[in-house]
């Protein structure tokens, strides 16, 4: 009682209640504006969390990250451009309902659902963690790398249809994190002469570059528009209220988006579809998924908005990031000397209670903004996208410059910035480069230390946890095979039927 009371102190400071309500707000804002999303914001802003205090760094970030969801359902349901990615299912049943002239509803259920999600989320999240917590004394150093060394499989196999590149990149992400001085004995790998490389490639740098100079790109490159409203009257909170006639599917829903947030790479995609399937298989009317079906716009908000702080059950209890966003607060954890684990449950306990507090209280604040000022959103998303293009640009290597007050890190952020361009003009994923630094980092300084005791290999598997991971790993990895075996022997590639029959006609 005494840490939640101190937990409650803390949030109520004036400076962690502001960053709270800025990162909400201007969550749900960024979330409405087509092309931004809550990476481009987080990344931008990273720099400047640095020189604040931990807590109010990871709640305005918390802010962010928790709003962005509600914000991006607007443009979605309302002129059929999903905000943030994650809201692209949202399209299929919430813009068929506006154009049926049922906008009030379709966004009364998105924020309904978005809400259900997110608190029963952080309600798992308060649940999980401690227990998590206590498990984590028993992982060494083997078992903190088998545990990361998972976490890539997780993300490389998550990407199905795209697992080579997605394990290609992981790779690329491991071998950045090796560049510079290395940490023992200080003897240089990778740097090539270059003076500029022996500090190593900041994790920084790269986030900013990939996700938000390579967005402006995006948006400087692309054709400029500016996306067209509409007004929306009515009573939000009566409208929000409707989806206690979709109760079970909101809490299958958040089930789905606290599993499949827990588990690093996976995340808010699968946790969707999932829902979407089972909402749409066990419907009354399954043939109006996709027409403005108000169980499918339930199964889409309520998924992806639990996902958020169940990301963060991982990182809190074990110090693995799940996904990129989480792997950017890990940076502000460890920037102030707030190693996550064990220890933060033991010796921070009222600032893991803040953390709960200001998720919950963030929700809230979302809801009562959101219902109030749906049609000024509106109107603020209508900035034409060169614009914001050229904004972002600006921010970005203005958040790069004072990381070191380097040039090199601008150009080098330039340089990832075209990676990213290209790898999303190829539908490649980002995600496993920035996981494989954080997670490269974390295996590298576990593996050091697990190999004074290891002597053979099975010496590295010899104990419960260590075992059971080294288990997994190798289970995943086969299943994954088996399932690419299987599904080429039920669908044959065309390729030698072709052939054939341009031999024949050759012949």
């Amino acid at each position: 009682m005494d840490a939640l009371l101190a937990g409650l102190g803390l949030i109520f400071t004036p400076s962690v209640a502001l960053a709270l309500l800025v990162g909400s707000l201007g969550g749900v804002i960024i979330g409405a504006i087509p092309g931004v999303g809550a990476a481009v914001a987080i990344a931008i802003l990273l720099p400047a969390t640095f020189a604040m205090p931990p807590l109010v760094g990871l709640t305005m970030l918390l802010g962010i990250y928790g709003s962005s969801m509600y914000g991006g359902s607007l443009p979605a349901i309302l002129i059929n451009t999903p905000g943030t990615p994650v809201n692209a299912l949202t399209t299929y049943d919430g813009h068929p309902m506006t154009r049926r002239g049922e906008a009030l509803r379709a966004l009364g259920l998105a924020y309904g659902a978005s809400f259900a999600g997110g608190i029963l989320s952080i309600l798992a999240l308060i649940l999980l963690s401690p227990v998590l917590a206590r498990i984590a004394p028993m992982f060494g150093s083997r078992e903190i790398f088998l545990a990361a060394l998972l976490g890539i499989v997780l993300v490389v196999i998550a990407h199905r249809g795209q697992t080579f590149a997605a394990g290609s990149l992981a790779a690329f992400g491991i071998f950045l994190h090796t560049v510079g001085l290395e940490p023992v004995k200080y003897t240089q790998r990778f740097t090539f002469g270059l003076d500029f490389l022996s500090s190593g490639v900041d994790l920084i740098v790269v986030v900013l570059g990939l996700f938000a100079v390579s967005q402006a790109f995006v948006l400087l490159v692309d054709p400029d528009h500016a996306p067209e409203s509409q007004n929306v009257s009515g009573n939000m909170f009566r409208a929000m209220a409707g989806v206690l006639r979709h109760k079970r599917i909101a809490a299958v829903g958040s089930g789905f988006g606290v599993l499949m947030g827990m588990i690093p790479g996976v995340g808010e995609f699968t946790a969707q579809f999932l829902t979407y399937t089972y909402a749409q298989k066990t419907s009354t009317d399954p043939d109006a998924f996709g027409k403005g079906s108000p169980e499918g716009l339930v199964a889409s908000e309520s998924a992806n908005n639990a996902v958020p702080a169940a990301a963060m059950i991982p990182l809190l209890a074990l110090g693995i990031p799940g996904e990129a966003l989480t792997a950017m607060m890990l940076s502000v954890f460890y920037v102030h000397n707030v190693v996550p684990g064990p220890g933060l449950f033991r010796d921070h306990l009222d600032f893991v209670y803040a953390l709960y507090i200001a998720m919950l209280l963030l929700n809230v604040i979302v809801v009562v903004f959101v219902a109030l000022s749906s049609n000024l959103l509106m109107r603020i998303i209508r900035i034409p996208t060169r614009f914001l293009g050229m904004m972002i640009l600006t921010l970005s290597f203005v958040g790069v410059f004072s990381l070191r007050n380097s040039v090199t890190d601008c150009l080098l952020a330039a340089a990832f910035g075209i990676l990213g361009l290209i790898l999303k003009r190829q539908n490649l994923p980002i995600v496993p480069i920035i996981l494989g630094i954080v997670l490269g980092g974390i295996m590298e300084v576990k593996l050091r230390s697990a190999m004074a005791r290891v002597h053979t290999p099975l010496d590295f598997v010899d104990r419960p946890i260590a075992a059971f991971l080294a288990l997994a790993i190798l289970a995943l990895i086969g299943l994954h095979f088996w399932g690419v075996f299987r599904e080429r022997r039920l669908n044959p590639p065309e390729f030698s039927h072709d052939h054939d029959i341009h031999e024949s006609q050759q012949g």
